[in-house]
């Protein structure tokens, strides 16, 4: 992503930023709330509660987490190239296509380690397949890819109604899904490490591929900080122009990126289909591609930041379930409206704060320079 302001040391642009962003966003949705008759701070005592309060709420909250650090890591990727993949939701709706025809194919012949594997390569293979045309069509025609990715999550919709209407629901069934995988195509819950330290993870569908995710996160790390082609991303991201007369390939660039980004968001589709339905179903991915933007927007497009942005969402997404049955006055759209603040002012609005950040930062640096360069001179 580009960086019109002066450079700022990471712990700032990452940390102090987006927590600056957060805390406005959950002022001004304080005082929304406050509009309606509640009391803001009993809500958000609920809403943390309810997220991290007990051990069913946390294995929901890591449920949800998963979801959200496949697509904003697949998000976070376009963005470094200048890129905007808009189409998550359809390239993990074609993820989790692969992951059904692993499972249908293995789950009655061997273990769920020997078809996780697979499942995860076909995943992110059917995922990278449907952001290539989008890429190939940005790269060779100039069709802006936000257009295209957001067409083709309307196309994925379409075709899998089709699958699995037509052809993957079992014969004299009327439900539009496939048959229930055995279990060597389900993956374990998290259920025994809550065990361990004493919490009871309840019906929360949490599992193994919470790992698969930080996995994902280290690769995207050394993908795009520490590879040849990584290093090319960040400068067609930063400048296109230079980036061409430097001899990188635009075209190269944007497929590769849109690839990678592709499989990143087809991956997703492991957690919901392998791990809590154990079947595939219309609609599973349920907005997860379009929270990823938010995610990656306020997780800085680097993969600590979007695991922390991802909890974040994961406690809004729990928390806020909780928060509307405690008070029914907080519906489930007020948490939209929480969650659009968010994306506001972590997004829109993310650079308001950091000129004042900026100044302040400098502040401090030339007092403790002052206050060195004193200390030297008495002693």
């Amino acid at each position: 992503m580009s960086a019109p302001f002066e450079k700022l040391p990471t712990w700032v642009e990452v940390g102090v930023i987006p927590l600056v962003n957060v805390v406005v966003a959950f002022l001004v949705a304080g005082l929304v709330v406050l509009f309606i008759g509640e009391n803001p701070l009993e809500a958000v005592k609920i809403l943390i509660w309810g997220a991290l309060g007990f051990g069913e709420g946390v294995g929901f909250t890591l449920f949800y987490t998963t979801n959200f650090i496949f697509t904003g890591l697949a998000v976070a990727v376009a963005f470094h190239a200048g890129l905007f993949n808009i189409g998550g939701e359809g390239q993990a709706y074609l993820g989790g296509l692969g992951v059904a025809v692993a499972a249908l194919a293995l789950d009655r012949y061997v273990p769920w380690w020997v078809t996780l594997p697979v499942a995860t390569v076909l995943a992110a293979l059917f995922g990278a397949a449907w952001a290539l045309i989008p890429a190939y069509l940005q790269a060779k025609r100039g069709s802006h890819i936000v257009i295209t990715t957001i067409m083709f999550n309307f196309i994925a919709s379409s075709l899998m109604v089709w699958l699995l209407v037509d052809h993957l629901s079992p014969v004299g069934s009327m439900q539009p899904e496939t048959r229930t995988f055995e279990a060597g195509g389900t993956l374990p819950e998290l259920g025994g490490l809550f065990h361990l330290f004493g919490a009871d993870m309840g019906a929360a569908p949490a599992n193994i591929s919470i790992f698969v995710a930080l996995a994902a996160c280290v690769f995207v790390y050394y993908f795009i900080w520490r590879t040849k082609i990584g290093y090319e991303i960040r400068a067609t991201g930063l400048n296109p122009t230079a980036a061409v007369y430097a001899g990188i390939s635009t075209v190269k660039i944007t497929i590769v990126t849109m690839l990678v980004s592709g499989g990143l968001a087809g991956l997703m589709a492991l957690n919901p289909v392998m791990g809590d339905q154990q079947r595939l179903q219309i609609d599973f991915v349920q907005g997860a591609g379009f929270v990823g933007i938010a995610v990656a927007l306020m997780g800085r497009a680097h993969p600590v930041g979007v695991v922390l942005a991802a909890f974040l969402f994961g406690m809004l997404y729990q928390g806020g379930a909780e928060l509307a049955f405690d008070m029914p006055t907080i519906s489930r759209d007020m948490i939209v409206v929480i969650q659009a603040l968010v994306i506001l002012f972590a997004g829109a609005l993310e650079h308001m704060f950091r000129p004042g950040i900026g100044r302040a930062f400098a502040l401090m640096s030339t007092s403790q320079r002052e206050r060195v360069v004193a200390e030297e001179e008495r002693s």
